[in-house]
């Protein structure tokens, strides 16, 4: 038997708005909302579709989740969360209280994202990838200055089952590499070989990440 959204007295649901089974979506949610852009915003100003929800997912007290955001079954969107316009988020994931995912961004399945994580928008999250707290993403290395900007800007690219440390800031457009593990606090600047531990400001390589730790040793 199908189990029906469950939607709080005190959320918000915008009209078009898609839940699959048994979504939940709790106090003060905020759900199908369109984005007010700046006039100097990169971000696309294309219609938006409608807010897809997948299955048994949960959207926490407080989220907030954007027209155009695909998100799959059983996500867990913590309190004070936010997804923005065009993501896609995969089956399985966790995004924690108040980290933000900018637009245009795809999460894939079983990744993890811990608190107060910071998601730039034009990034790609493969599957299994773990961010801890408080991680930070970028992807202007103009930082709003110059025409060159609009046509250069890209978030970071982080492969299946890479993990980065609390803390760590990524550099724009840079790539993390397959089970690659960044350190807590490290500055990457440069790409990151699969498998590789890298820590430091700027971030370099101490060794190779050991067999025990990968996904197909678990």
């Amino acid at each position: 038997m199908a189990v029906e959204p469950e939607i709080h007295p005190t959320a918000i649901v915008y009209p078009g708005t898609k839940l699959g089974e048994g979504v939940r979506v709790l106090e003060h949610a905020v759900v199908g909302k369109q984005p007010a852009l700046s006039p100097r915003s990169t971000a696309k100003r294309d219609p938006l579709e409608p807010t897809e929800i997948g299955d048994g997912t949960i959207v926490s007290t407080g989220a907030v989740v954007f027209a155009g955001a695909k998100v799959g079954a059983r996500v867990i969107l913590g309190d004070q969360s936010c997804v923005r316009e065009r993501v896609s988020v995969g089956d399985d994931v966790v995004i924690g209280r108040g980290s933000l995912v900018e637009n245009d961004t795809t999460i894939g399945a079983m990744t993890k994202i811990q608190a107060e994580a910071y998601i730039t928008a034009y990034s790609t999250l493969e599957e299994h990838v773990f961010i801890a707290p408080c991680v930070v993403t970028t992807n202007d290395n103009f930082m709003g200055r110059t025409e060159r900007r609009h046509e250069l800007i890209k978030g970071p690219t982080i492969r299946r089952g890479a993990r980065i440390g609390g803390g760590a800031i990524l550099l724009p457009g840079i790539e993390i590499g397959e089970e690659a593990y960044v350190g807590a606090g490290a500055v990457v600047t440069k790409d990151v070989e699969p498998r590789m531990l890298v820590v430091g400001n700027p971030a370099r390589v101490m060794r190779g990440v050991l067999e025990d730790e990968l996904l197909e040793n678990q």
